[in-house]
């Protein structure tokens, strides 16, 4: 009987199991989700939500990690994996304006994957700060502002450092460093009224 996998079906079964296997510090409730279909033939997604409450909903951050795999190496990814992630967090408005945003939260992705001691190639990603303003029947809810990191990149080696370094940019994104687990934290960043 032949193996009816696609290619690189082994591998995959393996990369998928080191992100189930992931343990993730108590702050982060994390949980497998749908991966987005058509990006590639394999692909698992996760969701992490930091502290969040009896619904579910993060006042603190969130974030997406999606491992693709694709035996066919498109040329963008430099490979046959990629990792896309995603991760947000409220801020308070007058960090928002801050000029030098866009590049710390960068930066922090960066420090917690070479932490970490995962190897990459191929890094893109986009830091985006929103500034918003509510008025009329939204006028309550006063001012706001986000930060917004999607990144991707081609793994080099295990997932396991990958997968372990988002958890701790959501966390580090959310304003809860490294060593800070239990920490009680006074309200959400960047919450309105």
């Amino acid at each position: 009987m032949s193996d009816r996998r696609p290619p690189g079906a082994a591998s995959f079964a393996r990369a998928e199991a080191e992100v189930r296997a992931a343990v993730w510090r108590a702050d982060l409730a994390v949980r497998e989700i749908p991966a987005p279909a058509g990006l590639a033939p394999n692909a698992i997604a996760l969701a992490g939500d930091v502290r969040p409450d009896g619904d579910g909903d993060s006042p603190f951050g969130t974030g997406r990690f999606i491992l693709l795999h694709d035996p066919e190496e498109p040329d963008a990814w430099d490979g046959a994996w990629r990792i896309v992630c995603l991760a947000q967090a409220p801020l308070e408005p007058e960090i928002g304006v801050d000029p030098i945003l866009a590049d710390v939260a960068w930066s922090w992705l960066m420090d917690a994957l070479n932490a970490h001691g995962a190897q990459f190639h191929a890094a893109a990603g986009t830091a985006t700060k929103t500034i918003s303003k509510g008025f009329g029947s939204l006028a309550h809810e006063g001012d706001g502002s986000q930060i917004e990191v999607r990144a991707s990149w081609s793994p080099d080696g295990g997932i396991t450092a990958h997968v372990e370094a988002w958890a701790e940019f959501v966390c580090m994104l959310a304003g809860l460093p490294p060593g800070s687990e239990g920490i009680e934290v006074f309200g959400a960043r960047g919450s309105r009224g």
